[in-house]
C-alpha cells in the first residue's frame, strides 16, 4: 500500500530572496558541466552550490565538494538563507510551458511517500541505474542528513479528487512560490495544510500502483539511507523522517505528461551503413524538420530511428516485425519492442558499440552538430517512449535501456528541500 504524508519544507527565505530564479536550478543529472559554471556564477547563494558542487585538484577525504556543501547548507539555515515551514504541508505544484508552440499545463503536488522495499511495494521504477551515480547522490545526503530534490511518481487521479481540491481551494489562496524559469517554465506552488484534505488525497493514492518516472537514483539511495540508519537503532515505528522521501506527484492519465525522445550521439561508429540493410529500409532525407515529421509519421505503425552522419540525414525502418523475436531473445515481448532495445540488440550491439561511447540528449540540433563538428561519428534520434510501454516495463519488473525517457518539464530544485532526520 502506498503511504504519503506532509512535511515542513525546507525553502528560500522570501525576506532574503527576492528572485527565486537566481538561486533555483535544474536536478543535478540533467546539468551539463557549462551549465554547472553557469549557475555557480549567477548568484553566491544558488542551490546548485549545494546540489552539484565542483571539484577542487585540492580536495582530499576531509574537505571536497561533499564536505563544502554540508557547510554551506548549514550556514545558509543559521543566517536565514533558509527557512523551515512551521506547519505541515503538502505543496500543489502548477507548472505552466509551451512544446511545439502549443501551451501545457501539468498539475502535481509534492509531499513525502514512504520508502517500500523491492518484493513489497507498490511502487514500480523503469529505469536502470548506475552505481557511480548512487554513490555521488549517498555520499551528500548522508552527510546533509537531507533530501535535496523530490522524485518524479505517477499515479491515476481518475476521479479527479486531487485537481478538485485544488480548483475549489488551494487555487483560491496566494501561491508562495511562483517563478518562470530559464526553459520558460512557469513554476507556481501553494500549501496544502489542511488535514482533511490531505488526508483525502493520502487515500486516493492509497491503494494505487504508483510509477517512478524520474528519480530512480534518488529513490535508492533514499533506500540505502534507510537501511542504514535502521541498522543503527534497535527498534523502529516506520515513522521516522529517514522512511520517507520527497516526491512530486502527478496524474499519470493527463494529457499533460510530456515524454520527450532520448537520442542517442555514438563517438565511434563504422563509416559504412550498408550492414543496416539487412533489418532496416533506408530512406534519405533532406532536412532535420523533414526528418522530424517522417519518424514520428513511421513511429505510428512501425519501429523506425533517425540517422545522421557525415553521409547526411536517413531514416532507418525495421522491414518486419518478425525480425524483433527472431533476433533479440532478451526480456518480455514489450521489452523486445521498445525502440531503445532494437537499435542496441539489432544496431549497436552487431558493431560493438559500448556504452561509454554513447552520449544521450533531449536536443536534437545538439545531435546534429556533434557529428558536424566531429564530436562523434553518428547521431540516432528517437521516437518518444509512450506510458502504456512505461507501465507495462515497469509491472513486469523489468528496467528500461539507460537513458530510454525524458519527462518534461522537470521539478527545479531549490524550491523544496526535505530533512531525513
Amino acid at each position: 500500500m502506498a503511504y504519503i504524508k506532509p512535511f515542513k519544507a525546507v525553502h528560500y527565505n522570501p525576506e532574503k530572496i527576492k528572485d527565486l530564479v537566481e538561486v533555483t536550478c535544474p536536478p543535478y543529472d540533467v546539468i551539463s558541466p557549462e551549465q554547472q559554471n553557469a549557475y555557480h556564477k549567477r548568484n553566491p547563494y544558488n542551490f546548485i552550490r549545494i546540489s552539484l558542487g565542483k571539484d577542487s585538484p585540492k580536495d582530499n577525504e576531509i574537505e571536497n565538494k561533499y564536505t563544502r556543501a554540508k557547510m554551506i547548507y548549514e550556514e545558509w539555515l543559521k543566517e536565514g538563507i533558509l527557512i523551515e515551514d512551521q506547519k505541515l504541508c503538502i505543496y500543489y505544484c502548477k507548472q505552466e510551458y509551451s512544446v511545439l508552440g502549443e501551451k501545457h499545463s501539468r498539475l502535481g503536488f509534492i509531499s513525502l511517500m514512504r520508502l517500500q522495499d523491492e518484493g513489497d511495494t507498490s511502487i514500480y521504477p523503469h529505469e536502470n541505474t548506475q552505481s557511480k551515480a548512487k554513490e555521488d547522490r549517498y555520499r551528500l545526503w548522508s552527510l546533509l542528513k537531507t533530501n535535496l530534490s523530490p522524485i518524479f511518481v505517477c499515479f491515476s487521479d481518475t476521479d479527479k479528487r486531487v485537481e478538485k481540491i485544488f480548483n475549489t481551494k488551494v487555487s483560491l489562496t496566494k501561491p508562495f512560490i511562483d517563478l518562470v524559469g530559464d526553459d520558460n517554465v512557469r513554476h507556481t506552488l501553494w500549501r496544502l495544510d489542511d488535514p482533511f484534505l490531505i488526508n483525502q488525497i493520502a487515500e486516493s493514492l492509497a491503494d494505487q500502483e504508483l510509477f517512478i518516472a524520474d528519480g530512480h537514483h534518488r529513490y535508492e539511495v533514499a533506500l540505502e539511507y534507510r537501511n542504514f540508519r535502521l541498522q543503527q537503532q534497535s527498534k523502529s515505528n516506520g515513522q521516522e523522517p529517514f522512511n520517507y522521501v520527497m516526491t512530486y506527484f502527478t496524474n499519470i492519465d493527463s494529457r499533460n505528461l510530456e515524454i520527450f525522445p532520448m537520442h542517442r550521439i555514438v563517438k565511434k561508429f563504422p563509416s559504412r551503413l550498408d550492414f543496416l540493410e539487412e533489418f532496416f529500409r533506408i530512406d534519405k532525407i533532406k532536412t532535420k524538420e523533414d526528418l522530424s515529421i517522417l519518424l514520428a509519421k513511421a513511429g505510428k505503425n512501425e519501429h523506425a530511428f533517425g540517422i545522421y552522419s557525415r553521409e547526411g540525414i536517413r531514416l532507418l525502418r525495421l522491414k518486419n516485425k518478425s525480425i524483433i523475436d527472431q533476433q533479440i531473445q532478451e526480456g518480455s515481448p514489450e521489452y523486445r519492442r521498445l525502440d531503445a532495445t532494437i537499435l542496441k540488440c539489432l544496431v549497436f550491439d552487431r558493431v560493438g558499440v559500448k556504452l561509454d561511447d554513447i552520449f544521450y540528449t533531449k536536443d536534437i540540433n545538439q545531435a546534429i552538430a556533434m557529428v558536424d563538428e566531429k564530436e562523434a561519428d553518428v547521431s540516432f534520434t528517437m521516437n518518444p517512449v509512450t506510458i502504456q510501454q512505461l507501465k507495462a516495463i515497469a509491472l513486469n519488473g523489468e528496467r528500461m535501456p539507460p537513458k530510454t525517457t525524458y519527462f518534461y518539464p522537470k521539478i527545479l530544485s531549490g524550491l523544496t528541500i526535505y530533512k531525513m532526520e
